[in-house]
């Protein structure tokens, strides 16, 4: 029987999906070498994965404009990406398991923020950082927050988080993240 392009469509999601997860890596690696490397160097190849990231959304756009099967998967690593490109998130590993549509995961990530401010592992300002982002991400895919968690989320995000949050509530969000991603490149 024929698929009717079905295995095409999950091997193209696979492949994409792949990708992702590569760029992904590749950004976070980046970002635990940071130290490692000279501040050039880093800045060379952080650039050049974000144009990597830039180029995969392009493909992504031309793909869910003519393929309406695919729209669903590529929209939320459209958005990952997206807030990648704009630096809403700043953590790689929150924004893949925000493309992969994974709250469990975000919501141990969560606990482990908390556990390493406890301790005396994270600074707070990096601890406030990526705790807004992992409230977000919950937020953007659906989850519901506690009240606390609204409040934390409220006081702390930045501008370019609720930009991010704002862009994406919208209806015909799809153009206006592309276009946000596209200004924050210039």
């Amino acid at each position: 029987m024929v698929s009717r392009g079905e295995s095409e469509t999950h091997r193209l999601r696979q492949q994409m999906e792949e990708q992702l997860d590569r760029l992904m890596t590749q950004l976070a690696d980046l970002e635990e070498c940071k130290a490692e490397l000279d501040p050039e160097e880093y800045e060379d190849a952080r650039k050049d994965t974000l144009e990597q990231l830039n180029e995969f959304q392009s493909s992504l756009s031309r793909m869910t404009s003519g393929d309406m099967t695919l729209v669903d998967s590529f929209n939320a690593m459209q958005l990952a990406i997206q807030a990648a490109i704009s630096q809403a998130f700043k953590t790689p590993e929150v924004i893949q398991m925000f493309a992969k549509k994974q709250p469990d995961q975000l919501r141990e990530k969560l606990s482990q923020i908390e556990r390493d401010q406890k301790i005396g592992k994270l600074s707070l300002d990096v601890y406030e950082q990526q705790k807004v982002e992992v409230l977000s991400a919950l937020q953007k895919l659906g989850e519901t927050l506690s009240p606390t968690e609204m409040q934390f989320l409220e006081a702390h995000a930045s501008t370019v988080m609720k930009n991010f949050d704002v862009v994406t509530d919208e209806k015909g969000s799809d153009y206006k993240v592309l276009e946000m991603a596209r200004q924050g490149l210039r």
